[in-house]
């Protein structure tokens, strides 16, 4: 499978273009998106505590791929973390993180800061057929927590 090439529009002065930090047979997963825009989000619980986050980047994605933008670990463990992010390969406009302070201090971005990932993912169509029943499964309907701590 070849990578595909994804087109990026700088937007902004301070934009960065998304990258890898490890390369190679075993490198990272996705790339590293960097804020292009100064923000502070206000504790959990508190008005200002999520916002979007300019990266000053546009994509232009192939029809074949789209892209998630995910946690950074390193943040998440520190109560940053992200929300909703799929961005479909039809999408032009400015790619914005939202981001969710969840601890119980002021967390402040700088441009440049590495606020979340991007990750490239093939595009499926898939078709749905509604069913009357669905084939057995071992795990069955058991949800959250059911393979135990």
């Amino acid at each position: 499978m070849t990578s595909p090439t994804i087109k990026v529009q700088r937007l902004l002065p301070a934009a960065q273009l998304p990258r890898y930090a490890h390369t190679g047979a075993f490198g990272d997963l996705a790339a590293d998106l960097f804020a292009a825009e100064a923000l502070t989000l206000a504790p959990a619980g508190h008005p200002g505590s999520t916002g979007p986050v300019r990266t000053g980047l546009a994509l232009e994605l192939p029809s074949t791929h789209g892209a998630l933008v995910e946690d950074r670990s390193g943040l998440a463990i520190r109560g940053l973390t992200t929300l909703a992010g799929v961005i479909d390969p039809g999408y032009r406009g400015e790619l914005k993180v939202i981001l969710a302070n969840l601890s119980s201090e002021p967390i402040a971005i700088s441009p440049g800061h590495r606020i979340a990932q991007l990750r490239i993912v093939e595009r499926i169509q898939a078709t749905f057929e509604e069913t009357d029943t669905l084939e057995e499964a071992p795990r069955g309907a058991a949800g959250f927590g059911s393979t135990g701590q």
